[in-house]
């Protein structure tokens, strides 16, 4: 198995490089002066020439792709263009919020999408199957946006049973940063009340986000075990006298577990970078934003970060869903 993690660590890296050579071409393809961006379009010539030497605009692409990828081999991702900050130091302020949010989506996504497809598999072409096709086709066709301001409208502004947008209240004392998730650090403080709080305010954005996956996995999960109950060995543990319950929870769903983790691990992947519509309408302080708001000032370096991080999660998750293929399958080998 190490052998097999050094070979997917390396096919990583190369990867990695790939999107950010992308990343840096179509970045600097585009017909626009990031200086100009950046300080106005009432800034002086000499001004705009300064920036640009200051922050290597005015050397040749080769030698700015360079420079870029010397720094991150160092692990320096730069400085971005717009705030002058430190891009590693951004991405950590706002990648935990985009993290957990996705977190709560991907949470939510099993706990209706799995059980969803398990009770349409067993009443195939009975009612509680045609109403998990139907969860699963409109969830699947309806836009985030439109549920996004839907959810906020009913469950906030008229019923009051959810908070509104933010990860906090007004009121509440955020934790003691320690990984960044709101709900994880109050709790390693013991603060039950912005627990609580952090948990409220995450269940509809997460909802939201979460609702299409949930529909992919409710029809995932059906296709995958029904295929799996038409199989010889169902029929011989059903004949030896096990349960239902007991041959579909040891049996059927281990092996019906594979094409579901490999949906699980790509929908992760897609939520963690694409949650842009769901952040900016609860006003969620994630990579969304920011990737939204660099890639209309140009700022280059900052775009080409959140696309690196974006990779990297990626190749992580497919890494992780590989792994765990042989807890279910013990046939699996990475020799």
């Amino acid at each position: 198995m190490l052998v097999y993690i050094v070979r997917r660590v390396a096919l990583m890296v190369f990867v990695l490089w790939g999107v950010s050579l992308a990343a840096f071409v179509i970045s600097h393809a585009l017909p626009a002066d990031p200086a100009a961006a950046a300080l106005g379009n009432n800034a002086r010539e000499e001004q705009l020439q300064e920036f640009r030497v200051k922050n290597g605009l005015d050397r040749p692409l080769v030698v700015q792709y360079g420079v870029y990828m010397g720094n991150l081999v160092r692990g320096d991702l730069g400085a971005s263009l717009r705030t002058q900050n430190s891009i590693t130091a951004d991405l950590r302020q706002f990648f935990p919020a985009t993290f957990e949010l996705t977190l709560g989506a991907v949470v939510f996504a099993v706990l209706i999408g799995v059980p969803l497809g398990i009770v349409a598999a067993l009443t195939q072409g009975r009612w509680p199957d045609l109403l998990a096709r139907t969860f699963a086709l409109l969830g699947g066709a309806t836009p985030v946006y439109w549920l996004a301001i839907l959810a906020l409208n009913v469950f906030h502004e008229k019923l009051g049973w959810l908070p509104g947008p933010g990860r906090l209240d007004a009121y509440s004392l955020p934790p003691p940063v320690k990984t960044g998730l709101v709900t994880i650090d109050s709790l390693l403080v013991g603060d039950r009340e912005v627990f609580v709080d952090a948990l409220r305010h995450l269940l509809l954005p997460g909802l939201v986000l979460g609702m299409f996956s949930a529909a992919l996995l409710t029809r995932m999960t059906r296709s995958a075990l029904l295929e799996v109950l038409g199989q010889d060995y169902i029929r011989t543990a059903r004949a030896k006298g096990l349960t239902r319950a007991r041959v579909i929870a040891r049996h059927a769903m281990r092996n019906a577990s594979l094409p579901i983790l490999t949906v699980l691990g790509t929908l992760f992947g897609s939520l963690l970078t694409g949650a842009v519509l769901t952040e900016t309408i609860f006003s969620w302080p994630g990579i969304g934003g920011y990737a939204t708001t660099s890639a209309i000032s140009l700022d280059f370096p900052a775009v080409m970060g959140v696309t690196l991080i974006a990779g990297l999660a990626y190749s992580v998750v497919n890494l992780l869903v590989d792994l765990l293929y042989a807890l279910f399958d013990p046939r699996i080998s990475f020799s």
